[in-house]
Parts: C-alpha cells; structure tokens; sequence
C-alpha cells in the first residue's frame, strides 16, 4: 500500500510501516497546498492513504468518490505517539479506498502547577 504522510506527521512512523511504500509530502513539494488539491495529486500520484494530523480534514472533504483513504492521528506529538504506533499501524492497514479513520492519542495528563 502506498501510504503518504501530511506534513504534520511524526517521520518516525515509517519504520513500523515496512511493508507500506511511505512517502513524506514535503519531499514531493506538497507541503503548501490545500487538502483538497493534495487528496486530487495524491490519488493521481496513486497514493491509496494519507496519514494527517488535520482535524479539520473531514469537515472540509467528502471522500464518497475518493480512491483514496485518510488516517487521522488526533495528537501527533512523537512522545504522545510512539505508545499507540500499533493502533496507527492498524489504521493504515484497515483502510479502504474512500473511507476515514481516527487513531486516537490521548493526549498526556496535565501536570498540576506547582510554585
């Protein structure tokens, strides 16, 4: 499966995807350009899953004639990710062309504030 991950995404990621071809927007270009273009040259590019952290995304996109499908991370933060690549993992691999999915991670405890 041919997954490209959104330029907010963790590049550490990819080492637990081997078995996806992984490419990163920026490296195309496509840093800069709106979810809706990005989705069309995606799909053109014959990407079958983005992976984002936009929650914006799924209000702005209707994916009911889409090839491709979005993976969104609720929390991208590295530290707050790696316990929950797993569920990641799973999200990517469950996708189908069209559909959209939430990996969710918690976000970590607030720390009380001490003076």
């Amino acid at each position: 499966m041919r997954v490209l991950f959104d330029h907010n995404i963790p590049q550490g990621i990819a080492s637990s995807l081997k078995e996806h071809d992984v490419t990163i927007a920026v490296d195309l270009g496509w840093e800069s350009i709106s979810n809706g273009e990005l989705l069309t040259q995606a799909e053109a590019a014959g990407f079958d899953v983005m992976l984002t952290a936009d929650k914006n995304i799924c209000y702005q996109q209707n994916l009911k004639n889409r090839r491709i499908a979005i993976v969104l991370l609720t929390n991208s933060t590295w530290r707050d990710v790696v316990p929950y690549i797993e569920r990641i993992v799973a999200g990517i691999n469950a996708a189908r062309a069209g559909s959209f999915a939430e990996a969710e991670i918690p976000l970590p405890p607030k720390r009380p504030f001490v003076r």
